[in-house]
């Protein structure tokens, strides 16, 4: 008796945090803060879009130095970040990780590969990279309540 309700315990514990954890989305609005300087920059919603994530500038903040794309190329050239769409065509791969997508970085107007995952409901890991993951750039983005 006593380990049927060992199991009944466990297997309560084990569907509730499953429940809990499978209900963060990465889809939403996030803040990015700039590893070189600390400060906030900019609100970035992340959505899904024909099975894949993309994500928008929606808001830039009182620490953004960069406003407008200057050193992108085609048709982000000098347009303003916000509204801007800086990631896109990440596949998901599981409930927290999507892959193979881009980023642009607007301070240099380079797209890169880039993959993301959610490191715990209010944190997302977002590494850009030329190639191969290991050598990139990770930021980490915080869910905007």
């Amino acid at each position: 008796m006593k380990q049927l309700i060992k199991f009944t315990c466990f297997a309560f514990l084990l569907f509730t945090t499953t429940l809990v954890y499978g209900q963060h989305k990465i889809t939403g609005v996030w803040k990015n803060i700039d590893d070189e300087d600390g400060k906030e920059k900019s609100h970035i919603e992340i959505y899904e879009s024909k099975g894949m994530l993309r994500a928008r500038v929606t808001k830039l903040l009182e620490g953004a130095t960069v406003k407008t794309c200057g050193k992108c190329k085609g048709n982000n050239k000098d347009k303003p970040l916000e509204g801007m769409e800086i990631l896109w065509d990440l596949k998901k791969v599981s409930d927290t990780e999507y892959e193979e997508g881009f980023i642009l970085n607007p301070k240099n107007g380079k797209v890169y590969d880039c993959f993301i995952s959610l490191e715990d409901k209010d944190k997302l890991k977002v590494r850009g990279y030329l190639g191969v993951s290991m050598f990139g750039k990770t930021q980490y983005w915080y869910r905007v309540r």
